[in-house]
């Protein structure tokens, strides 16, 4: 009886050590994994963002131009209306005349002036890159977390040093500096030039 009460203990205790080293072992996995989402996230930025602006500048010029040309032939024409020359109006019939078809053109390419769709998409993109990002580090700083205090914590803490586990930096940063504190520019919204 007395041996089958230590075979018991020992198998309780064999089967504690292999759930301990396989949890350890299943965070740093997770720990890898989500630093490896990290570096997605990164290159979707990276990626995403300088293609999304070039876009909305783009769609913004286009509007621009039509804009402008349609303020340079009003104004032409109101300058013919005031001068009441038949110069100047012949020349606002000119401005008029090549303008239309300009804009015909750019309209029938794009008849829907999208840069506010464009505005929106690209904010809306930029906001979930950034919220994506700050999932991902939350991840890797959540299992970090979880895996240094199966390291410290006892029982665990026999199990993880008579297997050499060491602790995980999670999201590497200084303790110290001025990342720590915020800045008076940093209180400021950020702002997108386009």
């Amino acid at each position: 009886m007395p041996l089958l009460i230590v075979i018991v203990i020992l198998a309780i205790i064999a089967f504690y050590v292999i759930a301990v080293y396989n949890s350890l072992q299943t965070l740093k996995t997770q720990i890898v994994a989500s630093i490896q989402e990290i570096g997605n996230q990164l290159k979707r930025q990276a990626s995403l963002i300088p293609n999304l602006e070039a876009a909305v500048k783009g769609y913004l010029k286009h509007e621009k131009g039509i804009f402008e040309m349609l303020t340079a032939a009003r104004t032409s024409a109101q300058k013919a209306s005031a001068s009441g020359e038949s110069k100047d109006i012949e020349k606002a019939i000119s401005n008029l005349q090549s303008v239309i078809p300009q804009i015909q053109v750019l309209v029938e390419s794009n008849p829907e002036l999208k840069s506010n769709e464009s505005v929106n998409n690209f904010m809306r993109e930029l906001g979930d890159t950034a919220d994506k990002l700050m999932y991902a580090r939350r991840s890797l700083i959540d299992l970090s977390q979880a895996y240094n205090e199966k390291l410290v914590v006892f029982p665990s803490n026999i199990i993880a040093n008579m297997f050499g586990f060491k602790p995980e930096k999670g999201l590497d940063t200084a303790l110290t500096g001025e990342h720590v504190s915020v800045s008076e520019a940093e209180t400021k919204d950020v702002k997108v030039n386009l």
